[in-house]
């Protein structure tokens, strides 16, 4: 039986990780949120991976609050850079494949095509910066690793893109959406048993990946998709708010192939 670790197990990721778990009988969880370790204590990781012996880790443990990033960037490096070189350190002494969550912000947009892992990453905003280094301390130090980008995550579970119009539609809330960034949405659940299907299978597991639900759209046009599916599209006025502004700047097209 393999020993599976998975950090930040409170978050959206975490969450599908935990429901789809008892599908797969061959492997043994522990799940671990942020209380219960702390990616940036060295002490606090290598005990654990000394004690419980994993043969993966998956972190899913990440700053991803974009704009707050911006402000104050230090939070940001602190757990999606520096932390992620801790797992890094201890998955290498401790034999664990580490598989890696990272994201299409490591991109800057201005590609007119969809981007490839042969693509050189070009981070605009400092959540994205934060998410690159972590890649190339993984990419430094390791052998035996997955780094997984994916892209506008959402789920049922939690606050994302997809519940918080949701919960605004059904309360009647009129919705101003930007139609200005296009990208792939990504259910969380199909994530999840991706992951998991690369643990079972035993494929060699070593490079970047990148993983989507493949069809690209704006957050308009998601926004319309999610209103559509759930009747909702008649209660509520949609509208193009092509002039929104972020205090942290997001890639304008970060499709992943």
């Amino acid at each position: 039986m393999k020993k599976v670790l998975v950090t930040g197990a409170n978050g959206q990721l975490g969450q599908c990780l935990q429901k789809i778990a008892p599908l797969y009988k061959d492997l043994d969880f522990l799940f671990q949120s942020s209380k219960d370790l702390d990616i940036t204590n060295d002490v606090a990781v290598e005990l654990l991976f000394e004690k419980e012996q994993f043969n993966y880790c998956i972190n899913c443990a990440a700053y991803t609050n974009v704009e707050q990033a911006e402000k104050t960037p230090e939070i940001a490096f602190k757990v999606n850079a520096e932390g992620v070189r801790t797992l890094a350190l201890f998955s290498k002494k401790y034999n664990v494949s580490l598989i890696h969550i990272s994201t299409d912000y490591v991109f800057d947009g201005e590609k007119k095509e969809p981007y490839t892992i042969d693509d050189i990453p070009n981070p605009i905003n400092e959540y994205g910066k934060s998410k690159l280094l972590g890649e190339k301390y993984i990419q430094e130090i390791m052998e035996n690793y997955a780094i997984i980008r994916t892209s506008w995550l959402y789920s049922e579970i939690g606050k994302n893109f997809y519940t918080t119009i949701l919960k605004k539609a059904k309360a009647g809330e009129n919705l101003a959406v930007t139609s200005n960034q296009t990208g792939c949405p990504t259910n969380a659940n199909n994530l999840a048993r991706y992951i998991l299907e690369l643990i079972v299978q035993n494929k060699k597991i070593v490079g970047i990946f990148h993983f989507t639900d493949g069809k690209s759209m704006t957050w308009y046009d998601f926004a319309s998709k999610i209103l559509l599916e759930n009747n909702l599209q008649k209660q509520v006025k949609l509208v193009d708010r092509s002039n929104y502004l972020n205090f942290a700047q997001r890639p304008t097209c970060s499709i992943l192939k």
